[in-house]
């Protein structure tokens, strides 16, 4: 009868790389989150601070303030840039706020180069920005690069217009396959609705899993949180035919 064989036991070096692990995961996002925010500070006191007149400061800002080194002042540019948006949005409702904006678009459309930057800029900026625009409905999978092999996309709207009629008569969807670790970039794919396998997943779960490269994945059985609706209690599209 052979001896029972003992139970591995752990050693010390490997307690500490387990601990080190541990402690990596929950450090490392914490210092990257606070480097990207001071990186972005940085960069915008940077940039805003050098164009405000130092007397422009002292003249509404408190006495108390003024005292100290206004440009090294962590936040201030950030702050004085945000006021300005928001100050340049209220004017733009107004009669003479869309007056100058659009004197000021005719000005550009008159410049050959200018003008086609602009305009892709303004039309991304419109796309993120506007509260007005319609987001991403739900999660899915498509067949990409060939039949057999699924991809993660999300679903943009039903395709309309010359490509629908240039298709057939198939309903077709548009959908949106990012790419891995970088969604922000991907490809614009025109789908039979058919061949969409919708998913109960939310869109930040599917962001999350196309960014960790599938290494975090969504628990379906979760159970819902903060009265929030999952996507499988929303009705699923109906399918064609």
């Amino acid at each position: 009868m052979s001896p029972t064989p003992r139970p591995h036991r752990r050693g010390f070096f490997a307690g500490l790389r387990a601990s080190f692990l541990t402690g990596l995961v929950i450090v490392a996002p914490a210092v990257l989150t606070i480097w990207m925010i001071r990186a972005v500070v940085d960069f915008v006191d940077s940039k805003v601070m050098p164009l405000i007149p130092a007397d422009l400061l002292h003249g509404i800002l408190p006495d108390r303030l003024t005292q100290l080194n206004l440009p090294n002042i962590p936040g201030l540019g950030l702050i004085i840039a945000l006021v300005f948006t928001l100050v340049v949005g209220w004017l733009a409702k107004g009669y003479i706020g869309k007056s100058l904006i659009g004197w000021g678009e005719d000005i550009v459309a008159r410049m050959p180069v200018v003008r086609s930057v602009y305009n892709a800029l303004k039309q991304i900026a419109e796309t993120v920005f506007s509260q007005s625009s319609t987001s991403f409905n739900r999660a899915c999978l498509v067949e990409y690069p060939r039949p057999g092999l699924w991809a993660v996309a999300f679903v943009s709207t039903e395709t309309k217009g010359e490509i629908a009629q240039k298709l057939g008569d198939e309903k077709l969807i548009s959908v949106f396959l990012p790419t891995t670790p970088n969604p922000t970039s991907g490809f614009l794919l025109f789908v039979p609705e058919k061949d969409v396998k919708y998913l109960d997943m939310t869109i930040e779960e599917a962001a999350k899993l196309i960014i960790s490269a599938g290494l975090v994945a969504p628990d379906p059985d979760r159970p819902v949180q903060n009265g929030n609706r999952r996507r499988k209690d929303l009705p699923k599209p109906p399918v064609a035919g």
